[in-house]
């Protein structure tokens, strides 16, 4: 049983991969697994595992599975998942020789008694000329939950770091959910909720900005409503205490639920309905008409077909 399984979800992305693979390849500390789940790539991505299974010096788990979107990876990854923690590297970065050699270290830090408070480390990044990406923490080693670093801490921007399995398996995607997309913090606001994280002031994600993009243009918001409804649903219920220190975050938050919930087909009571917080549901009362108009915007700019 590995301590580490590094998990990377892959759509399309064989012209960078071997910056995930080089990254391994070098890691000082060597108990870890790859997890590579491809979702549907139509380009040399299954021969390019298949090398690389044959090259690394590592175990590598390669999954090809049908095109369903980035949450099916995610949650497949943590049934497949063997490590005490789950470490998700995209396919188009890398990671410090020294990544999951500090990241042990830095858990091992906290004491035996704490640990179970705690869902993980996490670092900073830095971009491919080694300049920082995001911001720094207020100290180090800080230990608060991702909402406190958020709202309290004022701390935004790209981050990386580890989760334990066995926390992370508590919340998964649902994934009867239209569309292929659901973002990210959907699952953070529930670690949140229940975890704290020791964040600290070490470069350990290498994040590439050459990369290009595989989407052109803005898309119709619809194709995915369903999934953002969710998510700004989950900052509402969980959030919305932490209106005074971030007001204007979490007003946005609720005219975009009720743009989302409009695009999706949800109506004014199911939308009341499926918020569970009384703060959550007076921040979206108030912020109804900016969803509707927001909502109207977007059936202009892509009428049905």
């Amino acid at each position: 049983m590995p301590l580490f399984t590094v998990f990377t979800p892959t759509f399309n992305r064989a012209h960078t991969l071997h910056r995930v693979f080089e990254s391994l390849q070098a890691q000082t500390c060597r108990d870890f697994e790859w997890l590579v789940i491809d979702d549907g790539s139509t380009d040399g991505t299954p021969s390019l595992m298949e090398r690389y299974q044959t090259e690394a010096a590592f175990p590598v788990r390669y999954l090809r599975e049908p095109h369903r979107g980035a949450h099916h990876a995610h949650n497949l990854s943590l049934l497949e998942a063997g490590g005490t923690f789950w470490l998700k590297l995209d396919s188009d970065d890398g990671c410090m020789p020294n990544a999951l050699e500090r990241l042990k270290h830095h858990w091992e830090s906290i004491p035996v008694g704490r640990r179970d408070a705690f869902s993980g480390v996490t670092g900073l990044c830095q971009d491919q000329d080694g300049a920082l990406v995001g911001s720094r923490f207020p100290a180090d080693p800080l230990d608060c939950s991702a909402a406190e670093l958020e709202y309290r801490h004022k701390v935004f921007g790209e981050h990386w770091g580890f989760l334990r399995l066995d926390v992370v398996r508590q919340f998964p995607y649902p994934l009867d959910v239209p569309g292929n997309f659901i973002p990210e913090s959907y699952i953070w606001c529930q670690v949140s909720r229940h975890y704290l994280t020791r964040h600290v002031n070490e470069m350990l994600r290498i994040y590439w900005m050459d990369a290009p993009s595989l989407v052109h243009g803005r898309s119709d918001p619809r194709t995915n409503a369903a999934g953002h409804r969710l998510m700004f649903k989950m900052v509402l219920d969980l959030e919305s205490r932490w209106f005074f220190a971030a007001p204007l975050r979490l007003l946005r938050a609720a005219a975009q639920y009720g743009r989302f919930a409009w695009l999706s087909g949800c109506g004014i009571a199911a939308q009341f309905r499926d918020l569970r917080s009384n703060g959550g549901r007076l921040l979206w009362l108030a912020m109804l008409p900016l969803g509707a108009l927001l909502c109207s915007r977007d059936r202009r700019q892509f009428p049905a077909g």
